[in-house]
């Protein structure tokens, strides 16, 4: 049975300035949030195959959503978090992000090597969260270590619900200069790393 999509909305952030110094590729933020019927709220359920599952469907309109606040820039950074309501518990969120949900948004992307970053949480409605954003083919791009802060909505989650959010970046922090692996680098071997 497919996870209950109650709604959903996007937040598009773009930053050119930092510090005094304008860049002439601004920095774009995005993220897509759904906020979706909890199943096992109320209730310790052993055995969460059902909504790893049934996750795959709002990865898939998530992606969408992000891709399309992107308004066609390339993708280079990504990540993912969730918000239990109340009466769920964050093994909930955990479960509703696995590979499962994020196959589609690696497919939304062009492909992708390296993990998605997450965050999870049990929160009342209102809440804020910081997703995090790492480079989308090799972890050690340090330019785009970063993040989203995501407010929810004042009603939401609610108990029996989860917010699930995707984030991705067209670049990295403006004026980045603490070193390592740069963008232009990465090679296949570095994916993972």
């Amino acid at each position: 049975m497919p996870l209950d999509v109650r709604r959903w909305s996007t937040l598009v952030e773009e930053k050119a300035v930092e510090a005094g110094q304008r860049s002439e590729v601004p920095l774009r933020k995005v993220a897509a949030l759904a906020i979706v019927a909890n199943p096992h709220a109320g209730r310790y359920e052993p055995d969460l195959s059902g909504v790893i599952a049934d996750s795959e469907a709002v990865g898939a309109l998530l992606a969408k959503l992000a891709l399309e606040a992107m308004g066609g820039l390339p993708v280079e950074s990504y990540g993912k978090g969730g918000v239990v309501g109340l009466g769920g518990e964050q093994e909930h969120a955990n479960a509703m992000l696995t590979t499962t949900f994020a196959e589609p948004l690696r497919v939304a992307v062009g492909g992708a090597l390296s993990w998605i970053p997450s965050f999870t949480k049990v929160a009342a409605p209102g809440g804020i969260i910081d997703v995090p954003l790492a480079h989308k083919d090799a972890l050690y791009v340090r330019s785009h270590y970063d993040g989203v802060t995501v407010a929810l909505p004042p009603d939401a989650p609610a108990p029996d619900e989860v917010a699930l959010i995707v984030v991705l970046a067209n670049r990295g922090r403006l004026n980045a200069r603490v070193g390592g692996l740069k963008a232009g680098e990465i090679s296949a071997r570095d994916g993972l790393r």
